[in-house]
């Protein structure tokens, strides 16, 4: 179990921004610990990129890389979509499952979840995305590592691209096999879009069926220090939103 996560605190501050810059709010559905909220810049003509975090409640710098990304201006312009804490229950605990004892992460099909449910709703009314990227934690390893699920052009050096901006914070996790997949090299799983387990489909799994082209799920060490581990979520976030010929702002 991590450090409890101040979830109301944290929703004030990223929507008091959020909405300076010109988010608008909407809210999923009401949870014990607060609202599960996203936000939503949409510009015609353009599909959105979508960002996630705090799906699991012990793996806090991801929201907090979101609140970092947005502070920095890098989300100021083009379409986005943001679920910066899609776990209010389990951050306010500091577990992975939310208050319900279910993995959210796992119940994108069956949507057993109240979270799960009005998450998916959401996200079936919006223009499929760009791209997705999901900020995560692994308490199980020592460097940074990612999952791709691609349907389109397979380019490496896009890969390479986004392990190179981590290695000022952390370098890529050494194992052969991380989570039980077998890495294509170095901090990178490759990544059929399907999910291990047929029932238990993770929010990228939903993603790909929706026809979303390519996505990354970045996860960062959790026993080392959280100012590492942010930093290292924004500049992943920044390499794969530049690899795919995107804007940088």
């Amino acid at each position: 179990m991590a450090a409890a996560f101040d979830v109301t605190s944290f929703l004030a501050e990223f929507g008091e921004v959020a909405a300076s810059k010109g988010f608008t709010r909407h809210q999923l559905c009401e949870t014990p610990a607060g609202p599960l909220l996203a936000w939503e810049r949409l510009e015609e003509g353009e599909a959105p990129a979508y960002l996630s975090a705090g799906m699991h409640g012990d793996e806090p710098a991801g929201p907090a890389a979101m609140l970092a990304l947005l502070r920095s201006g890098f989300l100021d312009q083009g379409s986005w979509l943001l679920c910066p804490a899609l776990n209010p229950t389990g951050l306010a605990a500091g577990t992975r499952e939310n208050a319900e004892g279910i993995d959210l992460n796992r119940d994108y099909l069956r949507l057993r979840s109240g979270e799960a449910t009005a998450h998916t709703a959401w996200l079936a009314s919006l223009p499929c995305p760009r791209l997705f990227v999901s900020l995560h934690e692994d308490w199980e390893t020592s460097g940074f590592y990612f999952y791709e699920i691609n349907l389109g052009e397979d380019r490496p050096e896009r890969a390479a691209s986004i392990l190179e901006a981590v290695t000022p914070w952390f370098p890529p996790e050494p194992e052969a096999v991380i989570d039980g997949h077998d890495i294509r090299s170095a901090g990178w799983i490759y990544h059929v879009p399907e999910a291990d387990m047929p029932q238990n489909w993770p929010e990228a799994i939903f993603l790909a069926k929706r026809g979303c082209p390519v996505s990354f799920t970045f996860e960062t060490p959790s026993a080392n220090c959280l100012d590492a581990r942010i930093a290292a979520h924004v500049a992943a976030v920044k390499a794969a939103h530049g690899a795919l010929g995107e804007r940088n702002y």
